[in-house]
């Protein structure tokens, strides 16, 4: 690897940005990414050059605004949406991006079921500035309009090629389940078996047709398409946990071992990984879970979805995974994948939407103040400032949903005669007591 110090880039002389940060190259992507985290190029390039950090940008995706991924840097929230057979309204899903991308994600998957997908694919890489990934053994069935076992493996590696040549900055391939897993998924005797939508597709493709899995067999022409447009892939965790009583199994950590392998190999080929976790976890094992995938998988970035620290809150599930995020992030986790109010009950709305990066953007700087990321914790500061003076406007500005903030306070207003407090203390207001006794007035309460 080239440790020297970097060059900016000022052609096409490297193959994607890992290919670039190991000969040295700060590309034009690397120099956005290390503005915003408030760190050198160089020390930005060898993050990159070893791994540690991605950042996603397809050739492809022109109106990228490009991030960077790592356990050292700002904790990065992704936003699942995309149509299904039942809710199929395309320009609803535009909506929940907009919103998505207003409310500060850094990330879109388009998990579109159904329909001609490619359209909306492409409206979002020439048009949102976020990284855009998805999951194309969803597609496959779609794309083809046949049946799950009537496809080929060719069939499914000519569909990642599509999604790259679309503009895709990651794609979630399920690498690492192979057929022995189907012999431990009936030895085991998981509570809930494979979870994961895209799990559950290979496993069922490999049941049906008596072959192995085409994204591990042929993983190798998989890299050199990712290599050919600059895709990260992101190892999807097909065997995740989907209950407490399934986490940290021998089917979930075998899996993790395997896609430590598959990093490895993808890494020798300069492109960029990704590796998916869990889940649903209980909230002693999430830091665990995050240890064991930074020591298997080298230094990877963890995405993980939530963790989920109890099964029992549908409705509230985001709340359920902003509490395992928090942790997860604190603990190493780089990537937080939201969660609804709708999760295990329906596809999400734009309000659901709303709620799942509102709670996911809560955990993600919980947890960058904690592991102590350069400036987290300034808005926080700002926040108190604006408290102690009793500043709304000022409090709105730091306030991570500004509008709610604001209708909350604007529907229950206090009186005029203490109009700076808020209707819950008024005059007992603990802040308005202490500015006017260090100032020496009089402290009216009634």
């Amino acid at each position: 690897m080239n440790t020297n110090e970097g060059t900016v880039s000022t052609g096409a002389t490297y193959t994607t940005q890992m290919d670039a940060a190991r000969k040295g190259i700060i590309t034009p992507e690397m120099k956005i990414v290390a503005q915003k985290e408030k760190m050198t190029e160089e020390e930005l390039r060898e993050l990159v050059a070893c791994g540690k950090v991605v950042i996603p940008a397809n050739k492809n995706h022109k109106s990228l605004n490009p991030e960077g991924v790592g356990s050292m840097l700002r904790t990065k929230i992704n936003v699942n949406l995309g149509v299904s057979r039942d809710c199929k309204d395309y320009d609803v899903e535009m909506e929940k991006v907009m919103a998505a991308v207003n409310l500060g994600a850094e990330s879109i998957m388009d998990l579109s079921s159904h329909g001609n997908t490619q359209p909306f694919r492409q409206k979002l890489t020439s048009e949102c500035p976020a990284m855009i990934g998805t999951v194309p053994v969803y597609d496959s069935v779609i794309h083809y309009q046949r049946d799950l076992n009537t496809l080929t493996a060719k069939d499914f590696l000519d569909v990642v090629e599509l999604h790259a040549k679309d503009g895709v900055d990651f794609v979630t391939l399920h690498c690492g389940i192979t057929r022995k897993t189907i012999d431990q998924i009936k030895k085991h005797k998981r509570k809930m078996n494979i979870v994961s939508r895209g799990g559950s597709l290979v496993f069922a493709w490999m049941s049906m047709t008596g072959e192995e899995n085409p994204f591990y067999e042929y993983y190798d022409e998989i890299l050199d398409i990712c290599e050919k447009y600059d895709v990260t892939i992101s190892l999807g965790d097909a065997c995740r946990p989907g209950c407490l009583a399934d986490a940290t199994d021998v089917c979930q950590i075998e899996e993790l071992v395997r896609l430590g392998e598959l990093t490895k190999r993808a890494w020798e080929h300069n492109v960029q990984v990704i590796v998916e976790g869990p889940g649903h976890v209980p909230l002693d094992q999430v830091a665990a879970n995050m240890q064991v995938q930074q020591q298997i998988c080298m230094g990877a970035p963890f995405y993980v979805l939530g963790p989920l620290v109890t099964d029992i809150a549908p409705g509230y599930d985001h709340i359920t995974a902003a509490i395992g995020g928090a942790v997860a992030a604190m603990s190493g986790a780089a990537f937080l994948c939201y969660v609804t109010p709708a999760e295990h009950l329906a596809l999400p709305n734009v309000e659901d939407t709303k709620q799942g990066i509102i709670a996911s953007k809560i955990a993600a700087h919980a947890a960058d103040i904690a592991k102590g990321v350069k400036g987290a914790r300034d808005i926080d500061d700002k926040m108190a400032d604006a408290r102690k003076k009793l500043d709304w406007d000022a409090q709105f500005e730091c306030a991570i949903d500004p509008e709610t903030a604001k209708a909350i306070r604007q529907s229950r207003m206090p009186e005029d005669d203490h109009s700076d407090t808020c209707s819950m203390c008024g005059k007992f207001c603990a802040v308005r007591s202490m500015n006017k006794a260090l100032s020496g007035e009089n402290i009216d309460i009634l």
